[in-house]
C-alpha cells in the first residue's frame, strides 16, 4: 500500500513538473478585433513621488519649491506592433488632460497584437486648435474640462502647467506659473512648441493587448525636467511664463520628460 502511494506521489510530482516547465504558445490575436490598451502617465519629481502641496523639491540651480498643480495634454497617439505597421488613434479619440491627483490615464481602443513602440504629441495640434468648437469637446471644451487650458485672448490651448511656489519668487506670495503652448499658427506665426514623444518599449515589456485582458503601458513623468534641461529654469529670474515665445525653453525640456518604466500584462 505504501508504494503505491509513493508511486502516486511521483506521478504527480511529475506531472508537475512537467507542467511548469511547458512554455506558453504564441498568443493569437486576431487584428479585426480591437482591445482596450491603457497608458499611465505617473508624475514624479527626480526619483520621488509627486506630492502636492507639501513636498518641497530643489531644481537645477539650488532653488526650493512645492508644486501645487501639474497639468498637461497628450494627444494623437500612435503604437508600432512587432511586424513594424502603425496604427494611429482616431484623432476624435486621441486627446487626453493628464493632471496630478485627478486623472493619469489615456485610454486607448487598439487592435489586438504586439507593439513595440508608442508615441503621442504633448500638447494640442494646429488642426484641432482651429477646428469649430463643436468639434472640441469633452477635455478640449474651453467652457467646461478645457476652461483653466485656454489661452481666450489668442484661442490657444495651454499645453502643460506647472505651478507652485518658491521661497526664491521675490512677489510676496511666492508663486510661480510656468503655462506653455503655441503650435505656430495664427497671421503672426507664434512659436511651435508641439513636441512629439517617442518611446521604444521592447527594453522594459511589450504590450500584448488583447480582448478580455487587462494590458498597462506604465510611463514615468518627471516634473523635475521641466525646469531643468537646455535650459535651467529659475524661480528668481521668471516667476510667470504666460505666452509661447517665453514657453519655449519649458517645451524644450519637457520633451524630455516621459520614459517607459514597465508594462502590465
Amino acid at each position: 500500500m505504501k508504494k503505491n502511494i509513493i508511486k502516486v506521489w511521483a506521478a504527480i510530482g511529475l506531472a508537475l513538473l512537467f507542467a511548469s516547465c511547458k512554455k506558453d504558445g504564441p498568443i493569437a490575436y486576431n487584428s479585426a478585433a480591437k482591445a482596450e490598451l491603457s497608458v499611465e502617465f505617473d508624475n514624479i519629481v527626480g526619483g520621488a513621488d509627486l506630492q502636492l502641496n507639501t513636498a518641497t523639491y530643489t531644481n537645477a540651480v539650488g532653488e526650493s519649491f512645492k508644486v501645487t498643480k501639474m497639468k498637461y495634454y497628450v494627444s494623437n497617439f500612435k503604437l508600432t506592433k512587432t511586424d513594424g505597421t502603425i496604427y494611429t488613434v482616431p484623432q476624435d479619440s486621441s486627446y487626453f488632460l493628464i493632471e496630478e491627483g485627478v486623472d493619469d490615464e489615456a485610454i486607448l481602443n487598439v487592435p489586438e497584437g504586439e507593439y513595440t513602440a508608442i508615441s503621442f504629441v504633448v500638447g494640442v495640434d494646429s488642426l484641432r486648435n482651429t477646428m469649430d468648437i463643436s468639434r472640441r469637446t469633452g477635455v478640449l471644451d474651453p467652457a467646461g474640462a478645457a476652461a483653466d487650458m485656454y489661452w481666450g485672448w489668442n484661442s490657444g490651448y495651454i499645453f502643460l502647467k506647472l505651478e507652485g511656489t518658491s521661497p526664491s519668487v521675490a512677489a510676496a506670495d511666492h508663486v510661480f506659473m510656468y503655462h506653455s503652448g503655441g503650435f505656430g499658427g495664427y497671421s503672426t506665426p507664434t512659436p511651435n512648441n508641439l513636441k512629439t514623444i517617442t518611446l521604444d518599449l521592447t527594453a522594459r515589456g511589450t504590450p500584448k493587448v488583447k480582448q478580455n485582458k487587462t494590458t498597462n503601458i506604465h510611463l514615468m513623468v518627471d516634473a523635475l525636467k521641466v525646469l531643468n534641461g537646455s535650459t535651467n529654469m529659475s524661480f528668481a529670474a521668471v516667476a510667470m511664463i504666460h505666452s509661447p515665445l517665453p514657453g519655449v525653453p519649458l517645451a524644450n525640456n519637457y520633451a524630455n520628460m516621459f520614459r517607459h518604466d514597465h508594462t502590465e500584462n
